[in-house]
């Protein structure tokens, strides 16, 4: 177990229903502060719950979630201090940044949590501009956010939640759907995430970047952990792996020398939404 006095999240026999369909069953999990935490597993294995539950904006029907040695419950949340308080220090992306932008412009959108959290507006103003800067997306501050391409809404999405510099980061598949320069900024945020200087806890399919953007990965299936380990663990558990069918192994032919073919099992990535 680890110290308790590092955790950002302890998560402990934690279970959560949709309609009486089990999401999470008695799921337990820790993040340090300061690290990177992978969450892989196919679709309906639980990860986007369990980032909700860590955001705060749902709560387990059983077990217990803390937060930074806190209680997080919805009781908790009701008093004002510790509300505005964990808020500021924890930020949400959501998968779909659909989802996420309402507001008419890309400015209004970034100064929205601020604004939330009654900032002066001097200081709004500076420190938008600022994010807008650092993701490479002024040009847009004055362009409606429902007209902007799926990488820009990313790059949105996420500047919307970095303007209020959390110390927690939840990022639910967050180069999903992106072509391959939008992917590899938010591959390179993540670089830059490392060496303890946020704690990330990221959902995703991608197996090709989680040695990068990971310090150590959970495997889910079914609602449960099913593996833990290092990304390098991970990806040489090649078993593991397709029990929690994140790989698929296919058999090919090939010519071998001179004597004819002969088959042998190859395995190749499948990636899901």
């Amino acid at each position: 177990m680890m110290e308790p006095a590092l955790l950002a999240y302890d998560v402990h026999e934690v279970s959560y229903r949709y309609n009486q369909v089990s999401a999470l069953n008695r799921l337990s999990v820790q993040v340090r502060r300061g690290e990177r935490v992978a969450l892989l597993g196919a679709n309906g294995s639980g990860k986007s719950t369990l980032l909700r539950l860590l955001a705060g904006l749902c709560f387990p029907d059983s077990g217990e979630i803390s937060f930074c040695g806190e209680s997080l419950t919805d009781l908790r949340l009701q008093d004002e201090e510790f509300f505005f308080g964990f808020r500021r220090r924890v930020g949400l992306v959501f998968q779909n940044a659909d989802v996420q932008l309402f507001n008419p412009s890309v400015f209004d959108e970034l100064a929205f949590g601020p604004l939330q959290l009654r900032w002066p507006a001097q200081k709004i103003r500076a420190r938008v501009a600022e994010v807008l800067h650092s993701m490479d997306i002024a040009h847009l501050q004055d362009r409606a956010p429902h007209r902007l391409s799926g990488g820009e809404k990313k790059r949105v999405a996420l500047a919307s939640v970095l303007v209020l510099d959390p110390e927690v980061l939840l990022l639910d598949e967050p180069s999903g759907a992106l072509d391959p320069s939008n992917q590899a900024r938010i591959v390179d945020f993540l670089v830059s995430c490392g060496h303890g200087s946020k704690t990330v806890v990221v959902a995703t399919h991608d197996l090709d970047t989680i040695e990068d953007i990971a310090d150590r990965c959970y495997i889910f299936a079914n609602g449960r952990v099913a593996g833990e380990g290092t990304p390098l663990e991970i990806l040489h558990d090649v078993a593991l792996l397709e029990r929690a069918k994140l790989i698929h192994p296919h058999a090919h032919v090939h010519a071998h020398g001179e004597g004819g073919v002969q088959p042998h099992p190859h395995v190749h990535r499948h990636e899901g939404d």
